[in-house]
């Protein structure tokens, strides 16, 4: 990493000396004065991330306004005030409100709640400071945001790292830093060396700590050279888009407004003119026209789209396992039919476990564990480690048996440390001597293969012999440790490496990651809602292959880093497509496997909780950050769970499926009726001497129909709606709406001929009684699952609506007659035979 500072830029780490550095930053190892502290947090600035600004709610209001149909009501809207049809401007008006208060309400609150999740960073830093020039240095803590270049902080564990620091000193310093690198091993840590590679640069520098990274053990002291919009955490935002190209939801609703404006533009001004060349109407005909034009629009599509979502939202917020930051996101996690996941804390729960324990001979033999196990526990013990080994955690539970009878104390250990891949527990029997030269102690030796094995006495055979197995096991996915020992004569002096020398070598252990609870349910359910679940992983490809194993996942033939370099985007698009396993990922080829599987067609889910994988959560159609994510990653994210659990997500998944199936449905029930109502409205108007229904009366129907239909955001579909990815298809619901319409009109046009002999009153009311109840018939027929409460009380107030309300005052002032009894007897002939059609139809 090269530093460039500017006139106000913060200096930094290069690859000069740590002595080089301080002079730089005009510090030292006794801090700063409060005057120059005080001096740089003007220059620099607070030491924060720079986050993305929430939108305020008028904003979102606004911006609910470039709805396409929202767009085409308010145009509808201004002509019908300019012909001073003010009822149907104000049925628009309020519609439109109505829909834009939901989404910018809902995605407000959802804002509120993912706030509410940030905890990454540190709040307070421990800093080394002074008053003034001559006064001695004091430890205090300090909130994050006042750290500036040149502060000396010390780290201990527990620690989060609160800027980018150059150590000055290091103890057996580790760290996570899998927020940047999504790498769940502990790194270590130490101050600068004159053997350090002049190469290294980033997150290779192991002098350095980076804003985001936790400390595991050890503890250390560095020095600040890089605060808030200067530190790796915030550039690694640098290259992220700031907004993502249409998703699923956006282009499926797009497709669906432009189509029907199309059929609109046409619809109304054909009615326009037939009226004019036909009947000779004129001008007169254009109210009309306007409320054709409004009858084929489904005004309450917004309202529909946005009181699904927001109840989807709602019931998953309600159990604080899902916050869901943008409504659309719901339907595209609905709509999705591949899943990216990491392996670490998603598959597995990043706690190894014992799978085999065998001898040199290459038997299963406990022996193994429990030698292993006596080098754990006196370690442990005499070693002081500020934080236990996760693999001595990991032989000790699975120890048979209970390791205090072993009958062995421990006597003295070397434990593993920087650049040393091998721990040593020193042991004797009770009964000896102490430090009797008679007495005898034995060296419990554990450790990465290749080192015990030099330390063995072997020959060249059996030493080869032995690396291979240890080789065929990682390839397998186990990590591998070796146990040897040896005895000595007991002795007064420490103990030091260069007793580790002519072990005799006892066997291997080889542990796994444990897979996460539920994780094999959670992918069984996954894949049986039809989402492919992809792996994109930074591990050894032998170690994803086997947790697939594991959790009944196929992973096939896993695809490396290098490999995705070597093909260009159309090969990689055809290998995504039949690739379960991709491993030693960077964050670039994670990006680029999610493009590619977005390019092929797939609507691409991405679950990511690391500045590493900003990119990816960008790429996808919809992003997925647990709650302990990095602050930068859940700002980047659509969907925030409250934990990486894929039974959460699939979860959230079905209720997203569910939602759109409800806006399907409304949208097949209300499109079908009004093409049907549209194409028998011209063909009566072409054939009746007077309109087939009067503006008023069209515009009463559909206010009915509207308020009928807000019940299907209430809906509860089948199980049938959840088995498969839901997507909105125009050309599907085209071919589909065209289908029924036409059955729909053709149910009209019966009327019609029902109604033929009556006057003009008859006929209003006549056909306004029948539309209601075709209407309320295909709420019934054309949805899926049990009829829940509030859609029955919608049908039947529909169907009532339809057969009280000619007959009342109300029908008189709206220019229909109450309908002769005959009537009624021939409309239910006609309904009861559209009914089975309409049935029959469905089922096909």
């Amino acid at each position: 990493m090269v530093w460039a500072p500017e006139s106000s830029a913060a200096p930094g780490p290069g690859t000069g000396t740590t002595l080089q550095v301080l002079r730089a930053l005009a510090s030292g190892p006794r801090g700063l004065t409060e005057a120059e502290a005080e001096e740089r947090i003007g220059r620099y600035g607070e030491n924060t991330l720079p986050g993305r600004r929430p939108a305020s709610w008028p904003h979102r209001f606004a911006r609910s306004l470039r709805d396409p149909f929202t767009a085409v009501l308010l145009g509808l809207g201004v002509v019908s005030a300019l012909l001073a049809s003010w009822g149907t401007a104000l049925v628009i008006c309020v519609l439109v409100t109505v829909s834009c208060v939901l989404r910018a309400t809902g995605e407000h609150r959802a804002d509120r709640s993912a706030a509410a999740l940030r905890e990454l960073v540190a709040s307070t830093a421990t800093v080394r400071r002074r008053a003034t020039d001559t006064s001695a240095p004091e430890v205090r803590e300090l909130p994050v945001d006042q750290l500036v270049p040149g502060d000396v902080v010390l780290l201990a564990p527990g620690d989060l790292v609160p800027a980018d620091l150059h150590l000055l000193r290091a103890r057996g310093l580790t760290v996570h830093e899998a927020a940047l690198t999504g790498e769940s091993a502990p790194i270590a840590k130490t101050a600068r060396t004159a053997s350090q590679d002049p190469a290294a640069t980033g997150l290779d520098l192991p002098h350095q700590c980076f804003q985001g990274s936790s400390v595991v053990s050890g503890t250390g002291t560095g020095v600040v050279v890089a605060t808030g919009r200067r530190t790796l955490l915030s550039g690694a935002l640098s290259g992220a888009p700031r907004r993502r190209p249409p998703g699923p939801f956006d282009r499926s609703v797009n497709g669906i407004a432009w189509t029907l404006v199309r059929f609109m533009l046409l619809v109304a001004p054909l009615a326009l003119v037939a009226g004019a060349l036909v009947r000779g109407r004129g001008l007169e005909t254009l109210p009309f026209a306007v409320a054709v034009a409004v009858g084929l629009t489904p005004e309450m599509l917004p309202v529909i789209v946005t009181a699904s979502l927001a109840r989807g939202a709602a019931l998953l917020a309600r159990g604080g396992e899902v916050v869901v930051r943008r409504l659309p996101a719901l339907h595209d996690l609905g709509a999705a039919d591949v899943l990216c996941v990491d392996k670490t804390g998603t598959l597995t729960e990043n706690r190894p476990v014992l799978a085999l324990a065998e001898n040199a001979a290459g038997h299963p033999d406990d022996d193994v564990l429990r030698w292993a196990a006596l080098g754990a526990l006196w370690t442990l013990h005499l070693a002081e480690l500020p934080v236990p080994d996760a693999l001595d955690d990991a032989v000790l539970d699975a120890c048979p048996g209970d390791l205090d009878d072993l009958p062995y104390e421990g006597v003295d250990a070397l434990p593993c440390g920087p650049g040393r891949r091998l721990a040593t527990a020193v042991v004797r029997r009770p009964g000896d001597p102490r430090f009797a030269l008679a007495g005898t102690h034995t060296l419990v030796v554990k450790g990465a293969p290749e080192d015990v094995l030099d330390r063995c006495a072997l020959d060249a055979a059996d030493r080869e012999r032995h690396r291979q197995r240890a080789a065929g096991l990682a390839a397998e996915g186990l990590r591998v440790l070796a146990v040897a020992r040896a005895e000595r004569p007991a002795r007064e002096r420490p103990y030091t490496e260069a007793d580790e020398h002519d072990l005799t070598f006892t066997g291997f252990l080889a542990l796994r990651d444990a897979p996460a609870p539920g994780a094999a349910e959670a992918l069984a359910a996954l894949a049986r809602h039809g989402v492919t679940v992809k792996v994109l992983t930074g591990d050894h490809p032998g170690t994803a292959v086997r947790v697939c194993h594991e959790l009944g996942l196929a992973p096939g033939d896993a695809v490396t880093g290098d490999r995705i370099d070597a093909l260009d985007d159309a090969a990689l698009m055809r290998l995504a497509a039949t690739t379960t396993v991709f491993a030693r990922c960077t964050p670039a080829h994670k990006a680029r496997v999610v493009t590619a599987l977005r390019g092929a067609g797939h609507t691409t889910g991405f679950l990511g909780d690391g500045v590493n994988d900003l990119a990816a959560l960008h790429a996808a159609d919809v992003g997925v950050c647990p709650r302990d994510g990095v602050d930068v990653a859940r700002e980047a994210a659509d969907v925030v769970l409250a934990a990486k659990d894929l039974t959460a997500l699939d979860r959230a998944i079905v209720t997203g499926r569910r939602s759109t199936a409800n806006i399907g449905s409304y949208l097949r029930i209300t499109l079908s009726s009004n093409i049907g109502n549209v194409i028998a409205m011209l063909a009566a108007g072409l054939m009746l001497p007077f309109l087939p229904m009067l503006p008023a009366q069209v515009l009463v129907q559909n206010l009915f129909f509207d308020t009928a239909q807000l019940a299907l955001a209430f809906d509860r579909p089948g199980p049938a709606a959840a088995a498969t990815p839901a997507v909105l298809r125009p050309r599907a619901l085209l071919r589909f709406v065209t289908g029924f319409g036409l059955l729909n009109a053709a149910a009209d046009v019966a009327t019609f001929a029902v109604l033929a002999a009556g006057d003009e009153g008859v006929f209003h009311a006549g056909w306004f009684t029948e539309n209601l109840l075709t209407q309320a018939m295909v709420m019934v027929l054309l949805r899926t699952g049990r009829l829940p409460g509030p859609l029955r009380a919608a049908v039947a107030g529909l169907a009532l609506a339809g057969l009280l309300l000619p007959a009342s005052p109300a029908g008189a002032a709206l220019g229909m007659a109450p309908l002769p009894v005959p009537y009624y007897g021939a409309l239910g002939a006609v309904l009861a035979v559209y009914g089975c059609a309409l049935a029959v139809a469905r089922r096909r």
